[in-house]
């Protein structure tokens, strides 16, 4: 497989895609595509996966980590940074093993210097990263190089610490940093070796005074004579730990320095890579006759692979990954409904982090119901620790006034709830493994499904119980009643209460006692809903078969997107909530209908699927990432491949193209896009390859584009390795091995 992208030249427009572009990462840290000479006002980022802080009235978001790669060069008391005037400049990312590099030649005096530098974070060591940094000349100069860590931290609603002590031992610079709102810190230490290529060998060159110095940053200088053939090589060191990794941070660093030295580089080099091979082995694909796609799947199967949460058990990917702070670090839906599936097929022990995360974050959930006078569990809507919802009532910036908006996200997107059992259902179907029902998860399900019981009305004089005052998948229509989406979801996850409950009878009494003990008046609440699911409002296709979004959706002004688009006397103008430009229309944000028709496609004939695929997209900005995978796979269900094509692309290519929508109002929103990643997946592998599971055994119904001449690819499947080969009029399904029991 091509295992690259790159791109020369310097376009300070494009520092923030660059930054996402080039990410790297190993599930604790995302490290954007920034300079190493590079500072906050360019937006470097070293976002940590799990710890929070809020500062005043500012969103609660991720921490970032001061910057352990900072490294700068001086000429002459100059700092050389990348500019227009820079001689040459390239970025590159191996993303078959997670390396970035960049290559940048400034013109001095003296003649040409080439800085190479390569970074890696361990996929192997997750608190350990690693840094070459190469120089040579063609011509004798003298140099300054400045190595260390750089406490002035890009944060979007911060800062997030009250302190940064630097301290130094042993050539290796610390720094510990006191998050301001909380008895966290963060340790991040730094170990730099360099040395010179000469006729004899390589020899260390040692520390200088200098008196270039940067606020805020600590650093050793070393003075780098350079001339032709002999190369300079920085080899650096990083190691981060935080008071949620050991209780001794600054120590479990240092520790983790000095028990490496720079001999170790190869090794750990080795290590590494060979993790990355291990990944590939079980998730890349090869598409003949497309190899534009082909890059695309396997570029967003890397970014998903760089945020997974291997390194500890019930952590869950944020929505926009370890790219940035934005959407506040907070996990969403997207997790279980695009993102969730790769794994299952490839690595189900991450899977499982993900509903472990979810059933210990049953505890906010319970909470949060109560506080809106509900029953069960309703999980939040951006979900961070221990389920905390960080959802705050105003989520945008009207652009005319600078005032706050007053949104309903927090408040009434019910179907979250619901994609939180599909996760949990997926899981479970697919590795069989019934311990998570034991741990909270059997509760977790019932308490969905009790949620959901406690918003069902009944209007006098109708039969059927009905759900108000909700927002759907399509977020510009808010406070409807009988969401199609929802109202649906509701029903699922009613009936796979029942079914929980009966698998966990069938693990014996003492496993039902348990549970029992679990859940209040279990027996009764079961009894209760045995028949409840039939009799939630469902949405029934219309004369022309098209099914309607939500209660007087019809009745909206029918228009398009461009038209509306038009409307707008702001560019960054928000388009819906209380009077956005299509509030009052029936253009809709992303998939809402479809997304329903794609996750239960089985119940609706052919014919249905695509009278609403015709009516919807139409309608659709398609203002959000997740929109466009779900119109592939219903455009594969009806049997048309090629108009899923490129909605699949767009999926795919999401953040190798770049120039997604970077603002809500006023509020930053840029970052990589794991559920579009996600959804590129399953657009090929449920979609093209139409791959599905039934009792067990592998199911394919290809629909593959005119122009694929076949799909390979492998699949986990409790504890095996297979590898499947799809063409227009054939399917193989090859066993390579048995896994170890990790992956079971």
């Amino acid at each position: 497989m091509k295992d690259y992208i790159e791109r020369s030249g310097y376009d300070a427009s494009l520092i923030g895609d660059d930054g996402n572009r080039f990410l790297i990462g190993n599930g604790y840290a995302g490290i954007r595509g920034t300079m190493e000479e590079d500072r906050k006002d360019r937006m470097v980022g070293i976002t940590l996966a799990g710890i929070y802080d809020q500062v005043g009235k500012g969103w609660r978001e991720p921490v970032n980590a001061p910057n352990f790669f900072y490294t700068c060069l001086y000429h002459q008391g100059k700092k050389l940074v990348v500019d227009e005037k820079t001689e040459s400049h390239s970025q590159k990312l191996n993303y078959r093993y997670g390396i970035r590099e960049r290559r940048t030649s400034w013109k001095l005096s003296e003649g040409i210097v080439t800085l190479t530098s390569r970074r890696i974070a361990h996929m192997v060591e997750p608190n350990l990263f690693m840094m070459e940094y190469e120089l040579e000349a063609d011509g004798e100069m003298t140099l300054n190089l400045s190595a260390g860590i750089d406490g002035d931290v890009w944060d979007i609603h911060g800062p997030h610490y009250a302190q940064i002590m630097f301290s130094r031992e042993d050539g290796i610079i610390n720094a510990n940093a006191y998050i301001q709102n909380s008895n966290d810190k963060v340790c991040v230490t730094r170990s730099n070796h360099i040395r010179q290529k000469t006729k004899a060998g390589y020899e260390f060159m040692t520390v200088i005074e200098s008196s270039h110095k940067e606020e805020q940053v600590s650093a050793q200088c070393f003075e780098c004579h350079l001339s032709p053939g002999s190369p300079i090589v920085l080899r650096s060191y990083a190691a981060v730990f935080s008071s949620k990794d050991s209780n001794t941070p600054a120590k479990s660093c240092y520790g983790a320095i000095t028990d490496l030295g720079w001999k170790d580089y190869d090794r750990l080099l080795k290590s590494h890579m060979e993790k990355w091979d291990d990944i590939w082995d079980r998730s890349e694909v090869v598409i003949d006759g497309d190899s534009e796609a082909q890059e695309a799947v396997n570029y967003s199967l890397y970014h998903l692979n760089i945020i997974a949460p291997r390194h500890k058990q019930g952590l869950s990917i944020a929505a926009r990954g370890l790219s940035a702070q934005t959407y506040k670090g907070a996990v969403f839906w997207d997790t279980e409904m695009f993102i969730e599936d790769y794994f299952l097929f490839s690595q189900p022990e991450v899977a499982r982090s993900f509903v472990k995360y979810r059933v210990d974050g049953l505890k906010g959930a319970l909470k949060k119901a109560r506080s809106y006078g509900f029953e069960g569990a309703f999980y939040a809507w951006e979900s961070q620790e221990e389920g905390e919802d960080a959802c705050s009532d105003y989520n945008v910036i009207d652009v005319f006034t600078e005032r706050p908006v007053r949104t309903y996200f927090r408040d009434k997107q019910m179907h979250i709830s619901s994609a939180v059992v599909w996760g949990m259902k997926n899981y479970m179907e697919h590795t069989g493994d019934t311990s998570l029902l034991l741990e909270g998860g059997a509760r977790m399900v019932i308490e969905c499904a009790r949620f959901y019981r406690s918003l069902l009305i009944k209007r006098y004089g109708h039969q059927q119980y009905e759900i108000h005052d909700v927002i759907g998948p399509d977020e510009y229509h808010e406070r409807v009643n009988n969401n199609a989406y929802t109202n649906k979801m509701a029903a699922f996850t009613v009936d796979y209460a029942l079914e929980v409950v009966q698998m966990v009878r069938d693990l014996g009494p003492d496993a039902y006692d348990e549970l029992k003990s679990q859940v209040k008046d279990l027996e009764n609440f079961v009894s209760e809903i045995s028949d409840l699911a039939p009799r939630i409002l469902q949405k029934e296709p219309n004369a022309a078969g098209v099914i309607e979004q939500h209660d007087g959706y019809f009745k909206l002004e029918d228009t398009t997107p461009a038209k509306v688009k038009k409307r707008l006397k702001h560019p960054k103008e928000y388009w819906g909530g209380g009077h956005g430009v299509a509030t009052d229309t029936q253009v809709i944000k992303q998939a809402d209908v479809i997304a329903m028709l794609s996750l239960f496609h089985d119940s609706y004939t052919k014919d249905i699927l695509e009278r609403n695929f015709d009516y919807y997209e139409p309608r659709t900005e398609h203002g959000s990432s997740l929109s466009a995978c779900m119109y592939a796979m219903v455009a594969c269900k009806i049997g048309k491949p090629d108009l899923a094509y490129p909605f699949f692309m767009k999926s795919g290519t999401a953040d190798i193209r770049g120039g997604g929508k970077q603002w809500a109002g006023l509020v930053y929103i840029g970052g990589t896009h794991p559920a579009s990643a996600g959804g590129a997946w399953k657009n090929l592998i449920q979609g093209f390859a139409g791959l599905s599971i039934v009792s067990g055994q592998i199911q394919l119904d290809p629909c593959l584009p005119e122009h694929f001449k076949a799909i390979e690819f492998p699949l986990v499947l409790s504890g095996k390795l297979h590898r499947i080969k799809v063409t227009h009029d054939s399917t193989s399904v090859q066993l390579v091995k048995r896994l170890s029991k990790e992956y079971v």
